[in-house]
Parts: structure tokens; C-alpha cells; sequence
């Protein structure tokens, strides 16, 4: 089992919307590398630190779970979308989305909070430069955030 955060703008997609559908597709990524991670690493039993991004309240707010692994997003041959990618080829999709499962909110665990702590140094997250939707977490990293949340 791997560890992944998922960004998304709580305008567009929160924690409490997935908390409602109860599962979700995650579609709508459109950078390479993070639909490569997709593609490539994310599996089915995974866990995903969902973050709120763009809003008051940057951070970590809820955990899912990879429920189904990546398949084509649909939403790319919709010329109605703003996911339409009118060079993608329905015989070879270019876009892949996979599909998550709610499992819980947890207390936020802001930006500021995880730049100021010496044991995330290394996550993605912080790296300057890095806008990823989609990036690993590591074992330590996600027990790490879990601590922080005070809930266990």
C-alpha cells in the first residue's frame, strides 16, 4: 500500500462532497507527471491525504482510499468540459482519472503548520516550485501528519 496527498480547490471539490457521494472519480488532472503517478503507482487500497488548496484554510482536511485504479477520464473527449482535450484519441486516451472512497475528515492541518515541521522537510509538498495535484507521501510522512492532527 502507498500514501498519496490529492489537491483540489474546496470551491471546485471538497472533503465534504466526497463525504457526501461517498465515492468519487478524481478526474480533471491534466500535468504528465501527475497522471503518470496516476497511471503508474496509484493502486487500489491506497490511502489519500485529501487538501484543500486555494481557500482560507490550506491543508490537509480528510483521508480517502483508492477504490478503482486508473481508466480513461471520460470528461477529455466532452467538448462541453473544461477537462475537453480535443487531442486526446479515444483509441489512446491521454487522461486518466481513478476513483476514491471517503473514509474520514480529520482537523486541519495547515501549510504553515507542515512547512515549520523538520520531519516533512522532504515532502513534495514544500519543494519549492512544486504544484503537483497528485504526489507520494511517504510511510513516515503520513504518520507524521497523522500525529499532527491530534487524532489517531
Amino acid at each position: 500500500m502507498a500514501y498519496w496527498l490529492f489537491k483540489t480547490e474546496p470551491d471546485t471539490f471538497s472533503i465534504d462532497t466526497l463525504k457526501q457521494m461517498n465515492v468519487a472519480c478524481w478526474e480533471g488532472v491534466r500535468n504528465y507527471q501527475a497522471r503518470n503517478m496516476m497511471r503508474d503507482e496509484v493502486k487500489v487500497g491506497d490511502e489519500v491525504f485529501i487538501y484543500h488548496s486555494s481557500c482560507k484554510d490550506i491543508g490537509v482536511v480528510g483521508i480517502a482510499k483508492v477504490v478503482r485504479e486508473a481508466y480513461p477520464d471520460h470528461f477529455q473527449f466532452d467538448p462541453d468540459s473544461p477537462y475537453f482535450d480535443p487531442k486526446s484519441d479515444p483509441a489512446n486516451p491521454r487522461w486518466v482519472m481513478v476513483d476514491i472512497e471517503y473514509v474520514r475528515h480529520l482537523r486541519l492541518v495547515s501549510l504553515k503548520r507542515i512547512k515549520a515541521n523538520d520531519a516533512l522537510h522532504e515532502m513534495p509538498l514544500v519543494q519549492r516550485g512544486n504544484r503537483l495535484s497528485i504526489m507520494p507521501v511517504t510511510a513516515q510522512q503520513w504518520q507524521e501528519i497523522l500525529r499532527m492532527t491530534g487524532q489517531f
